[in-house]
């Protein structure tokens, strides 16, 4: 969820074929297949060894997926292609990734993270080519005709988390980026506040790639007086500044909250398990804690069809992102004809759909006019809902009986 402002680096995206067998190629002209064994081609993207968010996770689980649909016969007969790209936190590299998606006739590209959307969605337009189940942190991913979320993005994690501390918090600090995408976050977080009548919260920016934070964390700490609490939004560098946080002596009395995908389960293990300073932290999410029966599915998939590959992370919001919009696409597509299946058939399609299931993942979603909610800025939401969870024993638990807990009214009142 942090974002960077890198530019100038150009390099050649790599891509993956994932058990499928070539025939003809899609004719320019309507993006058809013109063969019976000619792939679904599809597209999946994220940053990856960069000194921000990484998110390796992602393009590994598309590439699993993929190879569960093939085994299971493929889709309506014809197989999975998934072609991965490297966009590594690069707006010059978003984009190229999505000119390979267009030269290379995908009908979609699935379950992806980059911030640039101003880079990647004009191309993607262009070629009528959907964006289906973005990780929301571009704001085009919520504007945009031919995006399909699959979550509420950073809105909806923000409101949420403000919500759940604004029944703990006399006073709140945030802890975010420095940048275009987390100048948003304090209004958010302000509005999940206020749901209980709580004061804005202290803004403190800080750079989303630093190796130590002990300055932000002593803004943040303040007096350290008792319903004190500090919610850190820094992507992969949460890690370093609850790190500066813990040397300075954090203060038992401030509470501690983020959420998934700037906290998550390997940040926990490498940070200590139940001895990590971020045991009894509050967290808020898009989806159910990993240890959720929803998540079986998921796991005997990456256990069977991943092989071993150690970059994913089942309890990484990023590959669960994946997963649930993969598993969309797969009904949209299934749910078409044979050679029917093409970008603007697919588009075409998701546009028509309603209540398709998840598996318990998310609330059923339907991109209907009558499904998108009325946020001021992102007319493309159609779900608002997230997840409340705390840190017991080193481990992301559900937060009382779990469930998920609707902010579309906060987020609607902002």
């Amino acid at each position: 969820m942090t974002a960077t402002r890198r530019f100038g680096v150009l390099a050649a995206a790599a891509t993956i074929m994932i058990g499928g067998v070539s025939g003809c190629a899609p004719t320019p002209e309507t993006g058809a297949a013109t063969d019976s064994k000619d792939p679904v081609v599809v597209m999946t993207w994220a940053p990856q060894g960069t000194n921000s968010t990484n998110l390796p996770g992602m393009p590994a689980m598309a590439e699993a997926y993929a190879r569960m649909v093939n085994a299971e016969g493929g889709i309506n007969g014809r197989p999975l292609k998934v072609l991965t790209c490297d966009e590594h936190n690069d707006s010059v590299r978003a984009e190229r990734c999505a000119q390979q998606a267009v030269s290379s006739h995908a009908v979609a590209v699935v379950g992806s993270y980059s911030q640039y959307g101003q880079s990647f969605m004009a191309s993607l337009e262009n070629a009528g080519i959907p964006y289906l189940g973005g990780y929301g942190v571009a704001p085009e991913e919520f504007t945009s005709p031919l995006s399909y979320p699959v979550n509420g993005g950073a809105p909806a994690l923000l409101a949420g988390n403000g919500r759940q501390l604004s029944s703990i918090c006399n006073r709140t600090a945030l802890i975010r980026p420095d940048s275009a995408a987390g100048d948003q976050y304090p209004e958010y977080l302000d509005a999940g506040l206020a749901f209980r009548h709580r004061a804005p919260a202290d803004d403190i920016r800080a750079p989303d790639d630093a190796t130590d934070y002990t300055g932000a964390a002593q803004r943040a700490i303040g007096s350290g007086d008792p319903g004190s609490c500090v919610t850190a939004v820094l992507g992969d560098r949460t890690a370093t500044f609850f790190d500066s946080f813990r040397r300075i002596g954090g203060g038992s009395q401030v509470r501690t909250a983020s959420v998934l995908g700037s906290v998550k389960q390997s940040l926990l293990d490498s940070t200590g398990g139940a001895d990590s300073p971020l045991e009894g932290a509050y967290a808020t999410s898009w989806y159910p804690p990993a240890n959720d029966p929803a998540w079986n599915t998921m796991r005997t998939a990456v256990s069977t069809y991943a092989f071993g590959d150690n970059r994913i992370d089942v309890a990484d919001p990023g590959a669960e992102t994946t997963w649930i919009a993969y598993t969309v696409f797969t009904k949209i597509a299934r749910s078409l004809g044979h050679d029917a299946i093409t970008a603007q058939s697919v588009h075409d399609a998701l546009g028509r759909a309603h209540d398709i299931s998840t598996g318990g993942l998310t609330p059923p979603l339907g991109w209907r006019y009558a499904d998108m909610l009325a946020v001021r800025g992102y007319p493309r939401m159609v779900n608002a809902t997230v997840t409340y969870q705390v840190v017991r024993s080193g481990q992301l638990t559900a937060v009382g009986k779990g469930g998920f807990v609707d902010v579309r009214s906060t987020l609607e009142g902002t």
